[in-house]
């Protein structure tokens, strides 16, 4: 059995590769800058290279005495110099590896066309090659979507199908992809450390099923016990309006949504087929798009989305309901008030309200399926407590002021809302900053409504 080390190791690939590694008998070491981010289920099996991926010393000290190099690591972040970070930190290994005589180096790629391809793809492409002529024999798998929960393309088909009933999406929806289930993936990537030394080439892994995205949103649907979607396409959707949708949407980050979003520009589907001949198949055979669905939602709960919502709606709309019945702009007493300048058309209000609703409902939804999804339950049960206390000022006021006739108790009650409603922002925040920004936008108006409410008291 061989020496590896794995690069990349708390991430999605990695932390399901590690496990099979050790169950084949290999030696594994992982080089990680926090090894307390290790899973607890392996961490006492592997031996652990503290250090940072960008240092040479510490890349050169966990190579040492390795057979086989696993290198998945990549710069999904958002940040614009993904591509040089990578074709930086690829060239290192690449060297080093060399230098410390290591047999075989092993990487994830993506499955893409000839031609111009989108940043995240050709850098992925580049990256390859970078390890192809690094000298060290290297063998490049290349998958499309991967099947599996907490894989972030999965996550991202899933959580725009669960969230999504019916939607307005890009006309590359329709171009096809061929995915592959993780526990493919891994058998491939654990057998590739057996290749002889002169095998150095790409070789496209994928399931027995070529799809579009449009098809795979409406088999998971099925799948999952969900309604039937609608998917309709235009044209004009690009990648960077898209990513910021589903960053608002579901809990993946725009800055990863981006490139993920970015490789549906093109059709991800095989042009090598004999992986599994030189690799072997998995016992089995390589799993289908329904079969890897049904073995990824047996640790998904995909009605947690619309229960969720339609607490949050249930808990909105009472608001919106009481707020209504206590607000009586054309009463004798409220029309004899002076307005301040600022005031706005009392046409204004029916459609901003309507607009703020709608943004508190799906950002306080998605915050609290977010989380709890992640297995923070307390932080779930704390954004909801305080969501019903904001909910609960914000129709106080109504009552306060219209009923009440009680300016300045009014003008504090809008105060209260607006800290509530920015406490509200900072809690979704650390769900992702689309579902903080739509929030931001109500606590902006309270915030309004604060300086109109002072200055009608005052």
């Amino acid at each position: 059995m061989s020496d590896v080390l794995v690069t990349g190791a708390t991430g999605f690939i990695g932390s399901h590769l590690v496990p099979k590694l050790l169950e084949a008998g290999h030696h594994v070491r992982v080089l990680s800058r926090s090894p307390g981010k290790l899973p607890d289920q392996w961490r006492d099996r592997v031996q652990i290279a503290q250090g940072d991926a960008t240092d040479d010393g510490d890349v050169s000290s966990a190579l040492e005495g390795v057979d086989v190099l696993y290198y998945l690591l990549h710069s999904m972040d958002g940040r614009g110099d993904f591509v040089a970070r990578d074709r930086t930190l690829a060239q290192r290994f690449a060297k080093l590896a060399k230098q410390a005589g290591v047999g075989r180096i092993v990487y994830l790629s993506g499955l893409h066309p000839e031609g111009e391809l989108s940043p995240h793809l050709a850098s992925r492409v580049e990256v390859g090659d970078i390890l192809l002529g690094s000298g060290v024999p290297a063998a490049v798998l290349q998958a499309g979507v991967v099947l599996g929960a907490g894989s972030a393309s999965f996550d991202m088909l899933r959580h725009l199908t669960e969230r999504l009933p019916a939607m307005v999406a890009p006309k590359w929806l329709d171009n096809h992809i061929q995915p592959i289930a993780i526990d493919d993936v891994v058998h491939f990537l654990v057998r590739a450390s057996e290749l002889p030394p002169e095998v150095n080439r790409t070789f496209d892994i994928g399931g027995p099923d070529v799809l579009t995205y449009r098809d795979m949103m409406s088999r998971y649907a099925e799948l999952a016990g969900l309604l039937p979607r609608t998917i309709v396409t235009v044209p004009v959707l690009t990648p960077g309006l898209a990513s910021h949708w589903v960053g608002l949407v579901t809990p993946i980050d725009s800055g990863l949504a981006r490139p993920l979003v970015g490789s549906l520009l093109h059709d991800a589907v095989r042009s090598e087929f004999d992986v599994e001949g030189v690799l072997g198949e998995p016992d089995g055979g390589v799993a289908g798009f329904d079969e890897a669905t049904r073995a990824a939602l047996a640790d998904i709960d995909p009605k947690l989305w619309s229960r969720t919502l339609g607490t949050v709606a249930a808990a909105v709309i009472g608001t919106a309901v009481a707020g209504g019945f206590f607000t009586d702009p054309g009463s004798r007493w409220y029309r004899s008030l002076r307005k301040p300048p600022i005031q706005p058309p009392p046409a204004v209000f029916g459609p901003v309200w309507s607009l703020l609703y709608g943004l508190i409902t799906v950002s306080s939804a998605a915050t609290i399926a977010d989380t709890r999804e992640q297995g923070h339950e307390d932080e779930a049960e704390q954004f909801e407590r305080a969501l019903a206390a904001n909910l609960a000022l914000n129709a106080a006021w109504s009552g306060v002021f219209f009923r009440g006739h009680a300016l300045v108790p009014a003008a504090v009650t809008a105060g209260l809302l607006a800290l509530s409603s920015a406490d509200l922002t900072r809690r979704a925040a650390r769900s992702g900053p689309g579902k903080a920004a739509a929030l931001g936008v109500y606590t902006a108006w309270c915030t309004f409504a604060t300086v109109l409410s002072t200055a009608i008291a005052i």
